[in-house]
């Protein structure tokens, strides 16, 4: 059974903002008490937040599709609905959030740590909300607003300051079991660990992490084994330490060999050229193993490495190899730079900014702007008032005047929103009337005139008939 996942695939949904209500205040001896329905309630977030006690993203893997709920619809008597709960999604120290695309949308690291993944709807605004001096009674409200969401990608880079890279049976798990109090899996096969594991390591005042990672071998930057799994958990490790296998009962290989394997999956990964680099020649306790050490050290010292010799098995050269960890990591820390609080950054629009765009596509005028979209979604074009005090807000917005500049004639389909979701429909000039134009509540008599391009279709078809008549005429047959 998978008990450790670092990479998921999950689909979001934030809940709906609730309806707007269209309600007439009723009461005995008061037959026109105004206007009271409630705003509908705002739609529920989801949003990531990083939690220091989750270790994996298994929960994601059993279940990825995660929805906040919906907001309420607002009543009559003035009473607003109820926000929908926002969902609240813990995730692990290291967490990394990707669109489908692969763009990084959010590195999370560091206990608290929030994302909002998907940004509930707002509520959509009662009748009550709707009066104004000019439309007293309206009859109508607006819709609540559908959440965002979509798919996201959780990446888990593990968060150490000490990463333990080599082949497979090297050692790594059994010397991060003796310095720390971590119990991974150890036996004598390749492969034995399958996941990252991590322990804590106390040397004298100096407290650090270490990460026991899977096996490499050639060709795991490309997918080979179970390096390109996992080489993601060394991105954040300070210090990567060499665990070079002095006993091993391969021919073909040799301490020297493996090094210079690994280093190749590091460099064609990439990113990791700039961490110190310690070598621990491993398995000592063995005679063959401790006379290949003693004749391998000067060959890396000269390359630079700082060498220690261990025994996982024997605890041989444990502590001066914890203590020597301890001051990499030091200097490691010391050299990073001052992390700086969370600042927010304000960018206001442009004072010129009309918040829209026009642009026209095979003879279509496509409107795309954050007001204008979404007074469409918010339009119930059910309800006839409802569809003008859109057009009001269109023409107030000077979506009129800049169709008229962009060349649209009466009768041009204009499209509202994206190619997948916009709303289509035949422009037709209207006149700021406001309330004068209104007739009972739920109508506008602006669309009960004949629209000009309606009449101008009508009469082609009327053409179209007349000549096919006088064609039958004269061919009866």
């Amino acid at each position: 059974m998978t008990t450790f996942v670092d990479r998921v695939e999950l689909h979001v949904a934030a809940g709906n903002g609730g309806h707007g209500c269209a309600s007439v205040h009723r009461e005995k001896f008061k037959p026109l008490g105004g206007p009271d329905g409630g705003n509908g309630g705002r739609g529920g977030d989801v949003t990531l937040v990083v939690d220091q006690s989750v270790t994996t993203l298994l929960d994601y893997h059993h279940s990825p599709h995660r929805k906040a709920t919906n907001g309420q619809p607002g009543a009559g008597d003035n009473r607003s609905g109820k926000d929908g709960q926002d969902l609240i999604l813990p995730v692990p120290d290291g967490t990394v959030v990707l669109d489908k695309d692969g763009n990084v949308l959010a590195d999370m690291v560091g206990h608290g740590t929030t994302y909002v993944a998907g940004e509930g709807g707002r509520g959509g605004l009662g009748n009550a909300a709707l009066a104004s001096a000019r439309r007293k009674a309206p009859g109508f409200a607006l819709l609540g607003e559908p959440g965002k969401g979509g798919d996201i990608v959780l990446e888990l880079k593990t968060v150490a300051d000490v990463a333990l890279v080599g082949y497979p049976s090297a050692g790594k798990s059994s010397l991060i079991s003796v310095l720390s109090a971590a119990k991974p899996k150890i036996a004598d096969y390749p492969f034995t660990t399958l996941v990252p594991n991590l322990g804590v390591v106390t040397a004298g005042s100096t407290v650090y992490t270490i990460a026991d990672v899977p096996g490499l071998i050639p060709g795991a930057s490309q997918g080979r084994g179970l390096g390109l799994e996992f080489l993601r958990h060394v991105e954040r490790c300070s210090v990567l330490v060499h665990v070079l296998d002095t006993a091993t009962l391969e021919s073909d290989r040799d301490p020297l060999t493996d090094l210079d394997v690994i280093e190749e999956e590091l460099a064609q990964y990439g990113g990791l050229g700039d961490r110190p680099r310690v070598v621990v020649l491993n398995k000592i306790d063995i005679p063959d193993g401790k006379e290949l050490a003693e004749m391998i050290r000067p060959d890396l010292e000269v390359r630079g490495y700082s060498v220690y010799e261990a025994s996982a098995v024997a605890h041989i050269g444990l502590k001066e190899l914890s203590f020597a960890l301890a001051e990499v990591v030091s200097k490691a820390r010391a050299a990073k730079p001052k992390e700086e609080s969370t600042r927010v950054v304000i960018r206001p629009k442009a004072v010129d900014d009309a918040g829209f765009t026009i642009t026209e596509e095979d003879g279509v005028y496509r409107v795309r702007g954050e007001k204008p979209e979404r007074w469409v979604r918010q339009t119930d074009f059910s309800n006839d008032e409802a569809v003008g005090y859109l057009a009001d807000r269109l023409s107030r917005l000077g979506v009129e005047d800049k169709l008229m500049k962009a060349g649209a004639r009466a009768g041009d389909a204009v499209a509202i929103g994206a190619e997948d979701n916009a709303v289509v429909f035949d422009w037709e000039p209207t006149v700021m009337a406001g309330a004068e134009m209104l007739g009972r509540r739920g109508e506008d008599h602006r669309l009960d005139a004949p629209r000009p391009a309606a009449t101008r279709r009508k009469d082609r078809e009327a053409q179209r008939d007349d000549s096919q008549r006088e064609y039958d005429e004269f061919n009866p047959f």
